[in-house]
């Protein structure tokens, strides 16, 4: 770092994005992101919007807004839309936490967050399983963040656990990072109405086909969108452009698509499992688009720098208690296919 740095950020550790190599074409099962392209009327949407790119994008984001309300039941007040979905848990960090809890094993971004804005933060413990203890969080009286599903698991919690959670903290706000909702498990926007500590963030960079474009969303009560856009306002009035604007809106209209492409995922997620199982592997039950998995044939690191070597991606992550894991995102059920074959190989050149 340079001697200009602030000493308040000196001992920041950033958070670490998945690698994008580009020294050859690899099949990137690394980063959750959608094997599937946008739908027509996204593409259209965006080239229309490429063209007004001199004019600001509009700061109340109305129609996009409208739009959200609209497939998720809410009003357009109860609804903020952001740089994608890491941009509101940000916000929400700094609009709602004095204190704050959250799993030793999810998100990696959280306990960046909360370093960046200097908020206290407690680690709790997965059980052996490496599920959550909705116990653990009842009566805990400080903000709460869950991803529901988790990751890098997968592992979900049950809705009537998430509403214990909110209710017995109604002093504070309750986060759930729902990134993988539509791969199975079950959104708590349908609470926010009956508790108004309850914030539901989730994103288009998953379902909707959308990582590139940058686009999340938060559903809460009106008061918390409220208090999130002062932030927003106080730091980045336009933080979606034109483009990615538009071509959200035009994602919610054409929601059956990316539904369709979620039951895929999950269809090829159900192969994968089999597949690996298989092999020997212990699969963790995912709701999300990807796999948690281990052997005991091979390491973590080895297996990852191994399938790299053959020219595919997975996400090796080095915390000790989950080292001896690969997460893998759910592609196409070709990439999924062309996975096994390396770990078949990699495996049979170890026993030979």
């Amino acid at each position: 770092m340079s001697k200009f740095f602030t000493s308040k950020y000196a001992s920041l550790t950033p958070y670490t994005p998945g690698e994008q190599p580009r020294d050859m074409q690899y099949v990137k099962l690394n980063t959750n992101e959608s094997p599937f392209p946008p739908s027509p009327a996204v593409l259209k949407a965006a080239a229309e919007q490429a063209g007004k790119l001199q004019l600001y994008s509009d700061p109340e984001l109305s129609t996009l807004r409208a739009q959200l309300a609209e497939v998720y039941g809410v009003r357009p007040d109860q609804v903020i839309a952001t740089n994608g979905s890491d941009e509101v848990l940000n916000f929400a960090f700094m609009a709602f936490a004095d204190e704050i809890a959250f799993p030793d094993i999810t998100y990696g971004f959280y306990p960046v967050f909360a370093e960046l804005n200097h908020i206290p933060y407690q680690e709790i413990p997965l059980k052996a399983d490496f599920s959550i203890d909705p116990d653990d969080y009842v009566n805990l009286n400080k903000t709460i963040v869950i991803a529901n599903p988790n990751a890098p698991t997968g592992l979900c919690l049950s809705l009537a656990d998430i509403e214990r959670i909110i209710q017995s903290n109604p002093n504070n706000v309750v986060i759930v990072d729902e990134a993988y909702v539509d791969f199975g498990g079950e959104s708590a926007v349908g609470l926010v109405d009956k508790y108004d500590n309850l914030l539901v963030t989730q994103t288009f960079s998953k379902s909707r086909s959308m990582a590139g474009a940058r686009l999340g969303f938060g559903i809460g009560n009106e008061k918390l969108i409220a208090d999130l856009n002062t932030i927003r306002y106080s730091t980045n009035p336009y933080n979606v452009n034109r483009m990615t604007e538009f071509a959200g809106a035009a994602a919610l209209t054409e929601n059956g698509y990316y539904m369709a492409n979620c039951r895929t995922i999950m269809e090829n997620r159900a192969w994968t499992t089999e597949a690996l199982e298989k092999l020997g592997f212990q699969v963790l039950p995912s709701m999300a688009n990807f796999v948690f998995a281990k052997s005991d044939k091979i390491g973590g690191e080895a297996l990852y720098l191994a399938l790299k070597q053959r020219g595919v991606l997975v996400r090796h992550f080095t915390k000790a208690r989950i080292k001896d894991y690969n997460r893998i995102t759910i592609g196409t059920l070709e990439q999924m296919k062309t996975l096994i074959t390396a770990i078949q190989d990699i495996l049979q050149t170890l026993s030979s």
